[in-house]
């Protein structure tokens, strides 16, 4: 009669185990909600600044790079300059457009094309656009030319 008692004791267990089945479970859940892009985008909008705006637009201002010994030259229209003279002529030639046009719009809407020689060094073209938006100046452009087009 003991033995019996006994084989009772270690009879098998016929349900399954599903603890072990679980935690795996819950750790890809944690693993997969971690890892999870968020879903959210960013989108820049560029709002307006208070007050009236201007009723024209203001003509781009067009900076040209030629290659010198030196390294680069900087020019707005005929005038050569530096390269730390550059944001305040180019403030000034906005301005000198149409005298309505404020240093604010200037610097929101003032559009600015760097326009440099095949031969110019890289260094220059980034010295000038770096310049350009240190000195306040949200839209600078470097306008590209194709490799066979005349200089």
């Amino acid at each position: 009669m003991a033995s019996i008692a006994r084989r009772r004791e270690f009879a098998p267990v016929v349900e399954p185990n599903v603890i072990p089945f679980i935690d795996v479970l819950m750790v890809l859940l944690i693993i997969f909600m971690v890892t999870a892009p968020k879903p959210s985008t960013d989108l820049q909008v560029d709002m307006a600044p208070p007050g009236i705006p201007i009723a024209n637009q203001i003509p781009p201002t067009i900076v040209e790079i030629h290659r010198s010994a030196a390294g680069a030259d900087y020019f707005i229209g005929a005038e050569r300059l530096t390269l730390n003279q550059l944001g305040q002529a180019a403030l000034a030639a906005m301005i000198s457009v149409d005298p309505r046009v404020t240093q604010a719009d200037a610097h929101y809407n003032g559009r600015l094309f760097v326009h440099a020689d095949l031969d110019v060094d890289y260094q220059g073209v980034v010295s000038a656009v770096d310049a350009l938006k240190h000195a306040h100046f949200r839209r600078v452009s470097i306008a590209a030319q194709s490799a066979d087009a005349p200089g």
